[in-house]
């Protein structure tokens, strides 16, 4: 059996790996890497060299992204995705037994998509959530469509999922794979993390990871400047370490404006273009605050007992815990929140998106499946 796994950002991959993890020790199952989007991007880190430092083997790698974060730039970019995917299913298409496609990015749909006249079989990890602040939640429902296996994070998106493909394929509730080994999971210490980083968590820290709202993206000059406004007030008790965003529309406002924001408080500001699973887990583990609107501060926050400001409607319509709040682009009211939550001792409540055993799920989901594929096909 062989398993396809596509991975095209930094953000998928440190879901995936407990799972590839588990595929490379299955007898009887191989599993094939298939690297592109921003894995392949100098830009955006290369963070390629993250798959192959965990002692992966990436097989293919198909560089689909282009340098502009306008709008055309996106589309131009999904477009040449969907190209060269078109020629690497003409060649693979009976490589694969099932190919996971994973999330709600245009480069995954782009992949996925080119796939279907060859008859891919698909299995999408994380369909049903929504986030209606950005064109992702139109690719997610489309990865649903054009997938046969359905792996979902809560017991609602399973829901969503059943009425998008008229309860007619098997869906399992897994919780978020990254959090599937956290214990066992070696965090860089204090003293670690900041020989690598020059950053001393032992220092009061906000960790804070934004995203364009692609929706609106004439907002997001607005909403840039009121993240500097609320992050230079927080920089008077706070260091904050602020992770770069992805090659979304208009990316590119957010960094000059983070890029500015270095300059005016340098000694407490960060800019990190790619910290890899662990050391960002240990930065969310050791800081006071997560402020942003990545679905990390609502799926992940609550496993490292931390409080997390949702900012803007990204995320809206997602499914969120009760250490997440919620606050407008405005900086005087991130600001109020973000202080009143300071005052908190640390989050001591479970994560919604937290299942064990869901690795081990997915993984007896799939040879049940692919076992069943083999008898009809030999009944045929």
């Amino acid at each position: 059996m062989n398993i396809g796994v596509l991975t095209s950002s930094r953000a998928d991959f440190g879901i995936y790996l407990p799972l590839i993890r588990r595929l490379k020790a299955e007898k009887g199952i191989t599993y094939t890497i298939i690297s592109f989007g921003t894995h392949l991007s100098k830009f955006h880190g290369y963070t390629v060299n993250e798959i192959l430092e965990n002692d992966l083997k990436v097989e293919y790698m198909l560089p689909t992204l282009l340098a502009s974060e306008t709008e055309e730039g996106i589309s131009t970019s999904a477009a040449l995705c969907s190209m060269k995917f078109s020629s690497f299913w003409a060649s693979h298409k009976d490589e694969f037994d099932v190919v996971l496609c994973l999330g709600d990015r245009y480069e995954m749909f782009a992949a996925v998509s080119a796939g279907v006249p060859f008859g891919i079989r698909f299995a999408h990890l994380y369909g049903g959530d929504r986030s209606l602040g950005v064109i992702d939640n139109m690719y997610r429902d489309s990865l649903t469509h054009f997938s046969s296996l359905h792996f979902t994070s809560t017991n609602s998106c399973a829901e969503r999922v059943k009425q998008l493909k008229f309860g007619k394929e098997p869906v399992e509730v897994v919780g978020l794979l990254s959090l599937d080994d956290i214990e066992e999971v070696q965090l860089p210490s204090l003293e670690e993390f900041e020989e690598k980083w020059q950053i001393d968590l032992s220092l009061p820290t906000i960790l804070a990871t934004i995203h364009p709202e692609t929706i609106s993206p004439e907002k997001n000059h607005r909403h840039s400047q009121e993240l500097v406004d609320a992050f230079l007030v927080l920089s008077k008790t706070h260091q904050i370490v602020i992770t770069m965003p992805n090659a979304d529309t208009e990316g590119f406002v957010y960094r000059e404006s983070f890029e500015k924001l270095k300059k005016l408080a340098p000694e407490k500001i960060f800019l990190i273009e790619h910290f890899g699973r662990t050391s960002y887990f240990s930065c969310m583990k050791y800081s006071h605050l997560l402020i942003g609107n990545s679905s990390s501060g609502i799926s992940e926050a609550a496993s490292f007992n931390r409080y997390a400001i949702n900012v803007g409607d990204r995320q809206k319509g997602r499914e969120t815990g009760p250490n997440t709040f919620h606050a407008r682009f405005d900086a005087t009211e991130i600001v109020k929140i973000a202080e009143e939550i300071l005052k908190y001792p640390f989050y001591k409540g479970e994560n919604i998106y937290r299942r064990k055993g869901g690795v081990e799920k997915i993984v007896t989901t799939l040879k049940s499946e692919i076992d069943k594929r083999i008898v009809n096909n030999l009944l045929e």
